[in-house]
């Protein structure tokens, strides 16, 4: 079980003059699909057993789902792989931490993702990882904090934003000269980086139209953008077809005119509303991610050798 209160920041790193870009690439493509394993529920296998939002939530196990992840970097586009682990938690709204003892009583249920990235450019990986955590329970509200971080083998940025009553409070950490150490507070603002687990908790609670948002922090930070919200248009769209996934879907697609990007992430409309695929366009540069593997387990508990086989269920590579 899970309380949510904040999630804020948000991610970082990348080597000064990088040129990201992506020749076109023929994509692979999602398909509705079962149990990978017999021993491990898919989502819709779950789904089927666990209908309602709190039963499937609420059941002690987190969502884990592979994609295969073609990432533009440096004028192309680089294989690898990236994994959303969504799952509930209490969280402390004060110190915006995860409840592990004691009484809380004003302890949020939240749905957490730790959106995870890794690839290779040359010789050298990419690592990151962006936490979020978002009110999951009524009364619902924006995402609550953000966690984010960069690495790869010139060194490495944290970034994290935590939603206060006095506006968004940003920190940032980077071993580069120009990025340094930085901490602000920004106006109240939402995130883009919570319109994920928006999406699994009620996507058309999801706010349409012209707003501000403050874009992903991976995009800030390897863009080398300042880290402010920008005019955005927010669009909820269904019967999408896209040559990602090979039936229509659902989406939600977010548009910065005058950053030349837009994210569309393609969902399921039926619950629990799973991520088929992602595409972010940055001009001519297009990264996709398509989901692969999806199992339902409570992976924190299989941490030992002998529980290798997970990682084959999951069909992780990297």
């Amino acid at each position: 079980m899970i309380r949510v209160l904040v999630v804020t920041s948000v991610l970082c790193v990348l080597a000064a003059g990088c040129k990201d870009g992506s020749p076109s690439a023929q994509a692979p493509t999602s398909s509705s699909s079962g149990a990978y394993d017999d021993r491990l529920p898919s989502p819709e296998s779950f789904a089927a057993q666990y209908p309602a939002f709190d039963s499937y939530w609420y059941q002690g196990r987190a969502e884990l789902t592979r994609y295969a992840l073609r990432q533009a970097r440096y004028g192309e586009q680089h294989d690898g792989e990236a994994v959303l682990v969504f799952v509930t938690e209490d969280f402390l709204p004060g110190r915006q931490v995860k409840k592990e003892h004691g009484d809380a009583p004003d302890a949020v249920s939240v749905l957490k993702l730790n959106a995870y990235r890794r690839f290779y450019t040359g010789i050298y990986p990419y690592t990151l990882m962006t936490s979020s955590f978002t009110p999951a329970l009524a009364p619902r509200g924006p995402t609550l904090k953000l966690s984010s971080s960069i690495q790869e083998w010139c060194g490495h940025v944290y970034t994290q934003i935590n939603r206060r009553e006095d506006g968004l409070h940003a920190v940032s950490h980077s071993y580069f000269q120009d990025d340094a150490d930085h901490k602000t507070v920004l106006p109240t603002a939402r995130l883009e980086d919570g319109i994920w687990a928006q999406i699994r908790i009620d996507p058309s609670a999801i706010p349409s139209g012209q707003q501000e948002l403050i874009p992903a922090l991976d995009y800030i930070r390897m863009r080398h953008k300042a880290l402010r919200a920008y005019p955005a248009e927010v669009l909820r769209k269904s019967e999408v077809k896209t040559d990602l996934v090979d039936h229509p879907v659902a989406a939600v697609q977010v548009k910065y005119p005058a950053l030349g990007r837009d994210l569309t992430i393609y969902y399921e409309p039926k619950f629990p509303h799973v991520i088929q695929a992602w595409e972010e366009n940055v001009g001519p540069q297009r990264t996709t991610a398509v989901r692969s593997r999806a199992i339902i387990d409570d992976y924190w508990k299989h941490n030992s050798a002998d529980d290798s086989w997970y990682r084959e269920a999951l069909g992780l590579t990297y």
